[in-house]
């Protein structure tokens, strides 16, 4: 990895304060409680938060952990739900405590968290995108609870779910593969809200400049003798103009959860509809013939063509089974089912010019419809051998997507400027009925077994995963099949776990991520039209990871690699390159301090290229991947006014290359948030009051240059929000 001084001044700093903050955890742990003032929804006490979930048997959520902004687990896709310090695997859970507080739209918002994840937005359409880790993860490989093919496709509102889980390097053994060619570096993971033993009733009305508003009921309770039934339902709808110029968005939800939790059975079943209605939403800008970059439009500038809207509408279903044959023995099942409609008329830029002129083009109206049905079967066993304790894992999944599409591109390109107004004058063609565009069928057979010796302390996980991809594509002007291809692969991993002490854990891994392989579109190939091998990434991690009671943290090493594809000097499109990826993570969360909580860290990746088409970019570094991240977020309760909350968040992300050659290149970039809420009471219920405002000193800045296609996202202005929450 290169060190430039900046970024060895960068880690020495952070390195410093994790370092304090680590070495004080007996003044820590000495706060009483009793000097705590706690927030809505919070407690001081980790021990208190973690006894929460006692009450769920079988594969419990974990437990929220101190300061309530993580949670002390997440789902480890074929491990199940599992505690951060008893795995080797570097993962995140965001609570939905951070998603109200934060009031979080969609998945990006909580991504500003984390500092080896970065936002970004689909190529052509108004989708959420993200790199973790140097590699690519689409919204469409997304999972809810564990199964992908579920979640909404471009953007999904937040408000029906307890957790964002980010599970960060190749997970090929833990989900198996993605339904598209992302997730190579990371995975996240929806939980959706359950009926809790407290019972919920609450409204949040909220309001956005310049003119957005919207309103959220959620709703929970359990019945029964022993609380054995639990219902959870909540409706949200939001509409208006937040802080791009005349881009106005109407999001609607409605979800139900209902669950049945007996002494040796847990059904659980999820329901929801997501629509986004999105109106002249700001395209991404893909870069033509320049030689430097221009300076980014204003972050509230609206520069898309005239007549561009885009409607989708999510619905899906899950139900899930979990059955304790034995004290030793749990059998799962989970069925899911989902349907994807889209509509729009869409147009993208591409700059041309140093002023700011480019072309808008690829003026098409679409049609898109994706149906999936996944699901997967397990059993968990535990049992001794010796003083050895042994979790075997073993099961099945499978999923199956057929995508429906059409498209009318015949619009004529029309001249434009990322700094004026959008062009008026552009004409859409009419997409009509989808047609049959690609159809996938995903299965997968693991097994694993994870040893604990040494009074537990330590963990030794090996497993693999068998998976096979059958896909079809077809042409979408005529209909005919353009590709077949069908091949299955192993994705094994190992990991270790040493409990050093009660507080620190270290841990080394080797896992494999599995993708799908891309179709080949390029004309000019000799294999234009097939279908490409799956890509494969190799992983090596170590790192510790630490947990002093009311605050912890984490450091992690790795190293990926990813096979990349180019036209070879044989005119075969061919996976022959590579993409080399080195980091290093540092972390820190909690609540150090009584009244005083942190989350953040700062990331390093050398993404380096190899092996590239006549070696011409060989060394290069990976377009949209910056050589660090660095998030920190600090909350602070007024001592001089229960119930109020100040809190402050900084994000710099260093420079990132347009592209392969290293010509192109967008400058770092700092942005600065703030928060205050303030919580009382009203005729003895519980209000909260929130305000956010995001890129407080209203910065412009080009926020992401793509892992493809060449196309950067413009950052986000200064956006104000404001809520009131209201506990019945």
């Amino acid at each position: 990895m290169r060190f430039t001084r900046q970024k060895l001044s960068s880690t020495l700093m952070l390195g410093t304060a994790v370092a304090l903050i680590f070495a004080a955890p007996n003044y820590a742990l000495a706060q009483s409680a009793d000097d705590a003032t706690a927030s809505e929804g919070e407690t001081t006490e980790a021990l208190i938060i973690e006894g929460e979930a006692v009450l769920e048997t079988g594969d419990p959520t974990p437990p929220v952990y101190a300061g309530g902004q993580v949670a002390t687990g997440t789902r480890l896709g074929a491990f199940g739900n599992k505690d951060i310090m008893d795995t080797p695997i570097a993962a995140t859970g965001y609570t939905s405590e951070l998603i109200k507080n934060q009031q979080a739209r969609d998945i990006s918002d909580v991504m500003d968290n984390d500092p080896s994840v970065i936002n970004s937005s689909g190529f052509g359409a108004f989708s959420n995108r993200f790199t973790i880790r140097g590699f690519d993860l689409k919204a469409d490989e997304v999972s809810v609870d564990g199964l992908y093919g579920t979640a909404p496709r471009q953007s999904v509102a937040l408000e029906m779910f307890d957790r964002v889980e980010v599970i960060k390097g190749a997970s090929g053994f833990l989900n198996g593969m993605t339904p598209d060619s992302g997730g190579l570096g990371g995975n996240i993971n929806l939980v959706p809200k359950r009926a809790g033993d407290d019972p919920v009733t609450s409204f949040t009305g909220s309001y956005g400049a310049t003119s957005e508003v919207g309103g959220h009921f959620d709703f929970g309770r359990r019945f029964g003798s022993n609380n054995q039934f639990g219902v959870r339902t909540n409706i949200m709808h939001r509409t208006g103009e937040a802080s791009i110029e005349d881009e106005d968005r109407e999001t609607s939800l409605g979800s139900v959860a209902l669950d049945y939790r007996g002494e040796d059975t847990r059904i659980i079943f999820d329901a929801a509809i997501n629509k986004l209605h999105v109106e002249e939403g700001r395209p991404t800008v893909t870069v033509g013939s320049l030689t430097s970059i221009p300076d980014a439009p204003s972050g509230s500038h609206n520069f898309a063509a005239a007549g561009t809207y885009s409607d989708l509408e999510d619905k899906f279903a899950q139900l899930r089974f979990e059955y304790d044959a034995t004290d030793s023995t749990m059998i799962y099942t989970a069925i899911a089912a989902h349907n994807s409609d889209e509509v729009g008329d869409y147009s993208s830029f591409t700059l041309n010019g140093a002023d700011g002129s480019g072309t808008f083009s690829n003026l098409a109206d679409s049609s898109y419809v994706r149906d999936d049905v996944s699901g997967v079967a397990g059993i968990r066993q535990k049992f001794e051998t010796g003083p050895v304790q042994h979790e075997i894992n073993a099961g099945t999944t499978a999923m199956w997507q057929e995508v429906r599409a059409h498209w009318n591109s015949s619009g004529s390109s029309v001249a434009g400027n990322i700094y004026n107004s959008g062009p008026s004058t552009v004409v859409f063609g009419d997409a009509g009925d989808p047609r049959l565009s690609a159809h996938t069928i995903l299965t997968s057979y693991f097994l694993s077994d994870t040893l604990s010796f040494m009074d537990d302390t330590i963990h030794l996980t090996g497993g693999v995963r068998r998976q096979n991809v059958k896909s079809r594509n077809y042409s979408n002007s005529t209909g005919a099949k353009t590709s077949n291809y069908d091949s299955s692969a192993n994705s094994p991993m190992a990991g270790i776990v040493g409990n050093v002490t009660d507080q620190i854990s270290v841990y080394a891994n080797y896992i494999e991520g599995l993708s799908a392989g891309q179709n080949v579109t390029e004309t000019s190939a000799t294999n234009y039209g097939e279908t490409l091998a799956p890509y494969k990434t190799e992983q090596m991690e170590i790192g510790a990871k630490f947990d002093f009671g009311t605050f912890g943290g984490g450091v992690a090493l790795f190293q990926a690699e990813k096979p990349s594809a180019f036209l070879n000097s044989s005119n075969v499109y061919t996976t022959d390159g590579k993409q080399r990826n080195r980091g290093l993570e540092l972390t820190a969360f909690g609540e150090p301090v009584i009244g005083t909580r942190i989350l953040g860290g700062i990331t390093f990746v050398d993404a380096e290229l190899t092996k590239t088409q006549n070696g011409t970019n060989d060394g290069n570094t990976a377009a949209g991947v910056p050589e660090y991240q660095a998030t920190l977020g600090a909350e602070y309760d007024l001592p001089f006014l229960d119930g109020a909350t100040l809190g402050g968040r900084l994000i710099h992300t260093a420079s990132q290359y347009v592209n392969t050659g290293n010509t192109l290149e967008i400058p770092s970039w700092t942005r600065f948030d703030v928060s205050a809420r303030y919580v009382t009471e009203l005729y003895e219920y519980p209000i909260t009051f929130r305000a956010n405002v995001e890129n407080l000193t209203d910065n412009d800045y080009w926020e992401t240059a793509g892992t493809e296609w060449g196309y950067m996202t413009v950052g986000k202005p200064l956006t104000a929000t404001f809520s009131l929450t209201a506990d019945f």
